[in-house]
């Protein structure tokens, strides 16, 4: 069992950055893909960006590539979307995601159903 808890959304100018955080519990966290994803009013929830177990692989929606960044740090048991650039259509909730690691094939790591924990969200309000 994974529990998920993000930090770190709030209210920004166009152009302005974030930092998110989710802090995961339990000791197994470095053998779990990360992914973050996001649902705006009315949307679906739609794939950000996800990192391997190792942190050695990264992928992004093309949307976000170029101005977000997601990171790992294992000892801390927590993953970080550093989002820069910010558009007003960045406006969402931003949710984390854990499951175990799959590998790199067939793109699973972009789509919700495959994860088995989540957070409960974090909102992110970009004004413009």
């Amino acid at each position: 069992q994974v529990q998920l808890v993000e930090s770190g959304g709030g209210l920004v100018q166009a152009g302005g950055s974030l930092r998110l955080s989710c802090v995961a519990s339990g000791r197994t966290f470095s053998t779990y893909a990360m992914g973050w994803f996001r649902q705006a009013p009315g949307k679906e929830r739609e794939f950000v960006a996800a990192i391997n177990w190792s942190g050695g692989s990264t992928y992004y929606a093309d949307s976000v590539r170029g101005r977000f960044t997601i990171s790992r740090d294992d000892a801390k048991n927590t993953v970080y979307l550093q989002l820069n650039s910010l558009k007003p259509e960045d406006t969402a909730v931003y949710y984390c995601a854990a499951e175990g690691d799959r590998g790199p094939y067939g793109s699973w790591w972009s789509a919700p159903s495959e994860y088995d924990y989540w957070g409960q969200g974090t909102q992110v309000t970009v004004s413009s």
